[in-house]
């Protein structure tokens, strides 16, 4: 199924009147200017035939630079998915590798019907992901827009089923207490580019952003499709972008690996992570928002194509059976507080 097929439009739901209505009130936040190109050196993407936005954004794409020397340098020129040492070098990799968990932002909804639950209220949570490692420095989705912060109350984007946004604290001085800066992350991975996803993208103009390449072209149509504002990713433009057809080995050694699971958009994806004293986490991403979604593969009315939904929830399982994976759901608050505390980390 193409991008284009993927969803038959019918009347707006309440739901995308919703989504639409967030994308209004954060494009009035946001603008829509592009931020200039980085010089910063970085990988060289893949070249690869592609059409529409993901054809522009690999077009775009300067060449790397050279990195710093040793291990660090040579997989930051490889990039994602290449192979820069044996076992030895993964193992030791593994070790060292640190995920945080990060309240990127809340929505209070009134009627979880809409998100494929038995109705009723709920919080979910919007959870971002830092994974520090060796050969550099991964931020898993990017949350709610930091301009939310500044609405005592949150955002309020739809009355009849009565959601509201909310942020506690920006991600820019969530990154701070780790001693980071949008300058010093070196990939930006996105599971799809819904506006509680990818609110902060244009942040990280220097690094590389690792985007599905059905998901990117998805995101630039004209007219947005309901739950996406272009201009919280006008980046895509100028940036270094590693576009996905499969699974990535976003460093080289097998620790952090980004895999396909479509259905909730095209081109959704989900992390797996090896970690050494935690084991296999795999984190969802929308591929499911609620325990209730996971455990009786129910699906929001508006995912895309919720056949796709259910097997890729389906092989999510599969993978967690054979590696005896901790699967996190992203939007869930429980899931979020059985986590170390931020800025504790597993590792």
């Amino acid at each position: 199924m193409t991008a284009s097929e993927a969803v038959k439009r019918g009347p707006m739901t309440s739901l995308e009147r919703w989504l639409t209505a967030l994308s209004l009130v954060l494009l009035s936040a946001c603008g829509s200017g592009t931020p200039a190109p980085s010089s910063e050196p970085g990988p060289a993407p893949e070249a690869a035939p592609a059409s529409g936005a993901a054809a522009q954004a690999t077009a775009a794409q300067p060449a790397g630079a050279a990195g710093a020397a040793g291990a660090a340098g040579a997989a930051a020129q490889a990039g994602p998915g290449a192979t820069t040492g044996g076992p030895a070098q993964g193992e030791a990799a593994a070790a060292s590798v640190r995920l945080y968990a990060l309240d990127c932002g809340r929505a209070d909804i009134q009627d979880m019907t809409y998100f494929g639950d038995d109705g009723g209220p709920r919080t979910l949570v919007a959870t971002c992901y830092v994974v520090r490692h060796p050969r550099g420095t991964m931020l898993w989705d990017t949350g709610v827009g930091d301009e939310i912060a500044k609405s005592k109350d949150g955002v309020l984007v739809d009355r009849k089923v009565g959601i509201r946004f909310s942020l506690q604290t920006p991600l820019r001085d969530l990154l701070g207490q780790l001693g980071i800066t949008p300058a010093d992350v070196q990939y930006v991975a996105f599971s799809h580019m819904h506006v509680d996803h990818a609110g902060n993208a244009n942040m990280f103009p220097g690094a590389t952003w690792i985007v599905n390449r059905r998901e990117l072209d998805w995101a630039t149509k004209e007219p947005a499709p309901a739950g996406y504002n272009p201009a919280q990713y006008t980046s895509y433009r100028s940036v270094k972008t590693k576009l996905l057809d499969g699974e990535a080995d976003v460093f080289g050694d097998g620790a952090v690996t980004i895999v396909p699971t479509p259905g909730h958009t095209p081109g959704h994806q989900s992390l797996v992570l090896k970690l050494q004293r935690a084991g296999t986490v795999i984190i969802s991403g929308d591929a499911c928002h609620t325990h209730g979604n996971w455990e009786h593969r129910r699906t929001p009315p508006f995912n895309t194509d919720r056949a796709e939904s259910v097997k890729s929830m389906d092989r999510l399982a599969a993978r967690v059976g054979a590696t005896h994976a901790r699967f996190l759901v992203q939007h869930e608050p429980d899931d979020l507080a059985k986590l170390p505390r931020f800025p504790a980390y597993l590792d």
